[in-house]
């Protein structure tokens, strides 16, 4: 079994900005790997409390296209328990503090090795409760703002320019993630048609050479019917 570690940091902060807010979630990670036939691979991700952690995996290549999936708490409890499946979508919410382990089992294939995507998406519950912050304040804060100094109204418009901005790149974000779901997709049904393309060529060469054997076989057969086998004297 080989385990293998994704992601790892060491954040030092005062007291006071720890208190002031929690820290950011660990970047998303997308990782395509070969299974070996009769083997089982493990990963281990760090992650933050009170968060949400998204668990997505396909397997795009091999005979099958099926393979055994578990997903650990940091407490060592067993939350996914998944046997011979292509794919799986899994939420944890909300998270533990500390390192999950994904594992993949390919042990029940003794021939075929397999080609495994998979992409862990993490969603800080800050941003959230920011969100609702923004919805329940926007009702309040046209009234205050025309009371506001011009500095204060710059400051604000400067604020809602930050969170436009990163809201935008939030929702990119996410759209790099659909498409690289929807790559992984057609890298299966490409490698399924493939696959599918070799085994109808072969078969359909072993049935050319039994039809030409075939052929052969009758004709001999005929022309020994025919065949005079009588010795004539003279």
């Amino acid at each position: 079994m080989a385990a293998r570690w994704l992601w790892l940091a060491v954040l030092w902060a005062g007291p006071a900005a720890a208190a002031a807010a929690p820290p950011p979630p660990p970047p998303d990670a997308e990782v395509t790997f070969v299974l070996p036939a009769g083997r089982r691979e493990c990963f281990y991700q760090g992650a933050p409390g009170n968060a949400s952690l998204e668990a997505e995996y396909q397997v795009i290549g091999g005979a099958g296209l099926d393979v055994d999936f578990s997903l650990e708490s940091p407490s060592g409890r067993l939350l996914v328990s998944e046997s011979r499946r292509s794919d799986g979508a899994h939420t944890v919410e909300p998270t533990e503090a500390g390192d999950y382990k994904l594992c993949f089992d390919n042990s029940f294939s003794t021939i075929s090795e397999k080609l495994v995507f998979f992409e862990l998406i993490f969603d800080s519950a800050r941003e959230e409760e920011e969100e609702e912050e923004e919805e329940d304040g926007g009702e309040e804060g046209d009234g205050w703002a025309e009371a506001a100094a011009p500095e204060d109204a710059l400051d604000v418009k400067i604020e809602d320019i930050k969170e436009s901005i990163e809201t935008m790149k939030n929702r990119l974000e996410r759209s790099i993630q659909m498409q690289t779901l929807l790559r992984a997709f057609e890298a299966r049904d490409r490698n399924l048609q493939e696959s599918n393309l070799g085994r109808v060529n072969f078969w359909s060469a072993v049935n050319l050479g039994v039809l030409v054997v075939v052929a052969f076989l009758q004709v001999y057969m005929l022309k020994s019917l025919f065949e005079d086998k009588r010795t004539v004297r003279t």
